[in-house]
């Protein structure tokens, strides 16, 4: 899945982007309110985690305008120590979650996947689609019982198909969310990673929508 961060603190956007990459995200960073404010409108995220405090343009307003603009991924705030306020401001302008620094890392994680889960109504932690089976909180994937090991991109690939199991999903769309904004972005490679995963999972688990894209759904047995 791929996260935006907005964060001007140099040292926090650095531990922030390395613990969701480490997650198995793709991730972008801005590190002011106007870079943010413009990748937020023109990028899809699949979930953004944004600091209130933010130069040029403040999180409050970012987030406004981006709701004004029908702009509906979830968003995680960051908002400082006692500043109750802020967590008020940021519910009301449309944030799905906020977290109160300083804070573990892993708690970060915890509510990123938790909205990721939620924006495509998932209930479990786990994704499952038949035999296969999702952790995104240990990024593991088994089929069978069994463990299935995969490259980065073969994960992230998985992992938004599991996100959308039984709908049509076109190569330029998983281009958009498997790699961050300054990757070297091919859709011709998303074949590739079809095609690994095609032979690392159970049979007739990816099916290719004739000039559409790619469809994941457990067979009929």
């Amino acid at each position: 899945m791929r996260i935006l961060v907005v964060e001007d603190e140099p040292t926090l956007s650095m531990q922030l982007c390395e613990a969701l990459r480490g997650a198995g995200h793709a991730v972008d960073l801005a590190d002011n309110g106007r870079d943010a404010l413009y990748l937020g409108e023109v990028e899809p995220f699949d979930a953004v985690v944004l600091d209130l405090g933010l130069p040029v343009v403040d999180g409050i307003t970012i987030l406004k305008k981006w709701r004004m603009a029908g702009k509906s991924m979830p968003v995680l705030i960051l908002t400082a120590r006692d500043m109750w306020h802020e967590k008020v401001a940021g519910i009301d302008a449309g944030a799905d979650d906020y977290l109160t620094k300083p804070f573990h890392m892993e708690e970060l994680l915890a509510r990123v996947r938790a909205l990721l889960r939620r924006a495509h109504g998932h209930a479990s932690p786990e994704l499952r689609c038949g035999d296969v089976v999702l952790d995104p909180r240990n990024a593991r994937v088994s089929a069978g019982g069994k463990q299935v090991a995969l490259t980065s991109h073969e994960y992230r690939v998985l992992e938004f198909l599991m996100h959308h199991v039984g709908k049509v999903i076109s190569r330029a769309e998983l281009t958009e969310h498997i790699y961050a904004q300054d990757f070297d972005r091919d859709s011709n490679t998303i074949e590739v990673f079809i095609a690994r995963l095609r032979k690392k999972l159970p049979p007739d688990y990816i099916e290719t929508v004739r000039g559409l894209g790619y469809r994941l759904a457990a067979p009929e047995r």
